[in-house]
């Protein structure tokens, strides 16, 4: 058995008979406790990320007029780093890779697993938020900071600082090299490992940057890609408006189809919708906790409300524009189309030759941005188990450059199959952790509610309203 086909065994089994139930568990139980608060909460998620976006452009034009830069970084720029790395090869080669393997059933199941999964993310994202400290110029925090701080298990907060390095800053940035080199290659016919190189040569600029640079990067560059492809997917939908019931039709039908259950092959459907949204959304994998932590709110929750939005915006925007695409173009059924090639594809379909083109140029966008966020969530747990400055050199030279220039040349099944090892064993870990935890977030979350419900506009938290973790909490005076 070769590799390849040897880690794709050991990934079908690992989700098949333990991640599936335990996403969809957790989720269900956060959405319950929370009193679904993804659902309830749609409004205050909106003035929220309205509001901080307002102050972020208010505070960029004060720095420009006194000549300085902020220290911390806004709630809106910490949504857009999160975003830039949920919004990038998981939408665009993602789905497609899910409806090429999976069928269009698999489109359900993503919707499925980001409706319950934004419980989950509100609520690892709140407790980041609130176990996160202070860090030189900026907050620092995610799983392993609260797993530390919270369950007071530090061989658990440093398996899960050492598997989402391996997993974001190494792994998933060989996806992305991948996706854009072939994106590149379907549309312009250039050699991989020459945009490789000169991939790694710009990632390592801004990766040397630190987070300042790559909030502000990020929060230029997420609302132009996202807004353009969407525009453009749009319009293909429109112009096949009548075709919508149909591509519906099929979606339900594969996903709960006599067909798949008879024929064994439901699971296939499940497994993959569920992995490829997973991958996408994040909800649960420990990652957007990272760069939630570092912005700067009045109380936890806000950001909790925030990135449960980008799960959202994600799945049920982003990556169903590009299910209905290719689901519109009927080029799924063709074996050899897969990934983004078959994303490529499908929009040759439908707009012409510049369809491959603009997508190459998205995809740059997406995955580029993606890059750089993944980068950061690798740099957050080094600093957690070493203050060291030669290895953070050596993991910025590992994440922005050796890891971007393998995925350029590596197979493509390879480095999906890396991926998905590292996110099964990321997500198992950072489940436990933020079941045994979750029960600060649901009081944190009635707290908000409470002062909302007197009049305050504007929440906030004192680390003495939880008495038991008043000495764990460094960041609430």
């Amino acid at each position: 058995m070769d590799l390849n086909a040897f880690i794709t065994s050991v990934n079908d089994m690992i989700w098949t008979y333990v991640l599936i139930g335990a996403l969809v568990g957790c989720g269900l139980w956060f959405t319950w406790h929370t009193r679904f608060v993804q659902f309830r909460m749609v409004g205050e998620m909106l003035r929220l990320l309205t509001d901080s976006a307002v102050d972020t452009v208010e505070e960029q034009v004060k720095e420009q007029r006194q000549g300085e830069r902020s220290k911390h970084i806004s709630s809106f720029q910490a949504f857009a780093v999160s975003v830039a790395t949920r919004v990038g090869t998981g939408n665009l080669a993602g789905v497609a890779t899910a409806i090429a393997i999976g069928g269009p059933g698999a489109v359900f199941w993503m919707w499925v697993i980001a409706l319950i999964g934004s419980a989950t993310a509100f609520v690892e994202s709140t407790l980041a938020q609130l176990f996160k400290q202070k860090h030189k110029d900026s907050f620092i925090g995610g799983p392993a900071y609260y797993i530390q701080r919270g369950l007071h298990q530090r061989w658990m907060a440093v398996l899960f600082a050492i598997l989402i390095t391996c997993q974001f800053g190494l792994s998933n940035n060989s996806i992305q090299a991948n996706t854009i080199c072939g994106a590149m290659q379907e549309a312009f016919g250039w050699s991989p490992l020459l945009v490789g190189c000169i991939l790694a040569a710009m990632a390592l600029f801004i990766v040397f940057g630190g987070i300042q640079r790559i909030a502000h990067v990020s929060s230029v560059l997420v609302p132009v890609m996202a807004l353009g492809y969407m525009v453009l997917a749009v319009v293909v939908i429109v112009m096949n408006i009548g075709l919508m019931p149909h591509v519906m039709k099929v979606i339900v039908l594969d996903a709960f189809g006599i067909e798949q259950v008879t024929g064994g092959g439901l699971g296939a459907v499940i497994m993959n919708g569920v992995k490829r949204g997973l991958f996408s959304n994040e909800a649960g994998e420990g990652s957007a906790p990272n760069v939630a932590a570092t912005a700067s709110v009045s109380h936890p929750v806000k950001q909790g409300l925030i990135q449960a939005l980008g799960v959202f915006t994600d799945t049920l925007l982003v990556c169903s524009c590009t299910a209905f695409v290719i689901l519109i173009s009927g080029l799924y059924e063709i074996p050899e189309l897969n990934g983004i090639a078959l994303t490529q594809s499908a929009l040759q379909s439908e707009v012409g030759a510049a369809g491959p083109v603009f997508v190459a140029i998205a995809i740059f966008l997406f995955a580029f941005s993606s890059i750089i966020g993944n980068y950061y969530y690798g740099e957050a747990n080094i600093r957690f188990i070493t203050p060291n400055p030669t290895v953070m050199t050596v993991y910025r030279i590992l994440s922005g450059g050796v890891m971007v220039i393998f995925g350029a040349v590596a197979s493509f099944e390879l480095v999906w199959n890396i991926v998905d090892f590292f996110m099964a064993f990321l997500t198992a870990c950072n489940l436990t952790a933020i079941v045994l935890l979750g029960r600060y977030a649901f009081r944190l979350l009635e707290d908000y509610r409470r002062q909302k419900r007197s009049g305050i506009k504007d929440p906030v938290f004192h680390r003495h309203q939880l008495p038991e973790l008043e000495k764990e909490l460094e960041c609430w005076e």
